[in-house]
């Protein structure tokens, strides 16, 4: 069983369960760092993650250590916070309660972050051979198997088999999809060429599917239209208005037309976690939970969800808040504010509804090229560039990671080079055909 909140000068403090160590569950900690309350934030990881550059760790750009911090050292000098590893199975309602794998914890208020996992949109059959991008783990198996696809291309004597492991299909055009892209193709362009010799690295096929009209269709037109011709100018085969049917250990299905490849990756859906189904309470169609104006469960004023969990609707303009990391930094601070108002004697009917302030959105399209709009300004190419990386970096936890990612950046940038190319897990080659030493091959 867990232990009951401390008492302190005689009074038991008022107990804030956080459920989850994004953004989101990080700012409502954060934000209550003065307050008179005892925290309590679980989660099943033991650091908080950035997602946004998930793709650069994919990619060989960064290390996973350099967008990811321990949670204990982020709050180590909030004395009013606790950190609990551990994974919530369930919550009760009526008792107030939040269940885990090793007990049951009491709350005053509950603040579910869980953020979302990959959507295969109901075919998660899928998955074996289309790896998603929302983990660590997730970025790591991505990361070994491009790699890994370069070193069997090398030894692999047999045409047909060689282009496939030489093709790259990304399911999946948002901002993920198309920084994947552009990443991957950098990599067998500028990176790889002269380490390997006896193929040429530069006709690596990437090719990315996005069943919109558009890529990155959250964007302004201009800049859709700009990351577009810079993937083509590339070489990236974009492929827009097309549904994936089918994704199999030879490639994926589009109708009738089968495109041979041995590695695919999924960027295309998110849903809200699975435990969400669990509650009883209203969910979307994505299954994240369908959340009041003041981001509170309905008839559960105690219950608030932040960030990508939530279904939530910005009172200023009626839109959706999108899932964003500056989305889940302003509910989590949000949500904090009114607890702390109602901590001095506020009333939870009084709350205002969340307006949402879109800070503008972003996307990295390739080395030294990128597409951002903040406010009514546009940029594109080096200039881009710069702004993706500075908003980037102010938004990494810890001063450490900054300054590493900060010269990482740089120096990959002068060398042309990804210096984390390692290939972890299980490095298994497969080849059909082994080329002797004797044995020419066509590039």
């Amino acid at each position: 069983m867990i232990r009951q909140p401390e008492q302190q000068s005689g009074t038991t403090r008022p107990r804030i369960v956080i459920v989850g160590g994004g953004f989101a569950g990080l700012n409502v900690a954060k934000s209550l760092r003065n307050a008179p309350v005892s925290i309590v934030l679980i989660d099943r990881r033991n650091y908080h993650l950035f997602q946004p550059l998930l793709y650069q760790v994919a990619t060989s750009e960064l290390s996973p250590a350099n967008i990811a911090a321990p949670i204990r050292k982020i709050l180590r000098n909030q004395e009013n916070a606790e950190v609990l590893l551990d994974e919530v199975t369930g919550i009760d309602f009526d008792q107030k309660q939040v269940k885990i794998e090793g007990g049951e914890l009491a709350y005053d208020y509950l603040v579910v972050a869980t953020g979302v996992r990959q959507s295969y949109f109901g075919h998660d059959e899928f998955q074996p051979y289309a790896p998603g991008l929302k983990s660590i783990d997730d970025a790591l198996e991505i990361r070994r198997r491009l790699l890994l696809a370069f070193e069997e291309a090398e030894w692999e004597a047999d045409e047909e088999a060689r282009r496939a492991k030489l093709t790259f299909i990304i399911v999946g055009g948002g901002p993920t999809g198309v920084e994947l892209a552009g990443a991957i193709m950098d990599l067998a362009s500028n990176t790889l060429p002269k380490e390997f010799r006896n193929i040429d690295t530069k006709t690596a096929r990437v090719i990315l599917i996005e069943g919109s009209p558009q890529l990155v269709a959250a964007m302004p037109e201009d800049l859709r239209s700009s990351a577009q011709k810079v993937l083509e100018s590339m070489g990236v085969e974009i492929r827009l208005q097309t549904r994936v049917t089918e994704v199999n250990d030879s490639g994926v299905i589009i109708g009738e037309e089968h495109l041979a490849a041995e590695n695919v990756f999924w960027a295309a859906g998110v849903q809200g976690q699975a435990f969400a189904k669990t509650l009883g309470v209203e969910t979307d169609r994505g299954g994240r939970i369908v959340v009041g104006p003041d981001m509170s469960i309905p008839d559960h004023p105690e219950v608030f969800v932040v960030g990508d969990a939530a279904h939530a609707t910005d009172a200023a303009t009626g839109n959706p808040v999108p899932g964003v990391a500056q989305g889940a930094i302003q509910t989590g601070r949000f949500v904090a504010e009114q607890i702390q108002r109602e901590l001095k004697g506020g009333d939870a009917k009084d709350r205002p509804a969340f307006r949402y302030h879109d800070k503008g959105s972003m996307a990295m399209i390739g080395r030294g090229n990128a597409v951002a709009a903040i406010g009514k300004r546009h940029f594109g190419g080096f200039l881009g560039w710069l702004t993706w990386s500075l908003v980037h970096v102010f938004f990494l936890v810890g001063f450490g990671n900054k300054l590493l990612v900060m010269f990482d950046w740089f120096w990959n940038y002068i060398r042309h080079t990804r210096q984390v190319r390692l290939i972890t897990g299980d490095p298994e080659v497969h080849l059909k055909h082994f080329r002797s030493s004797d044995t020419e091959v066509e590039s």
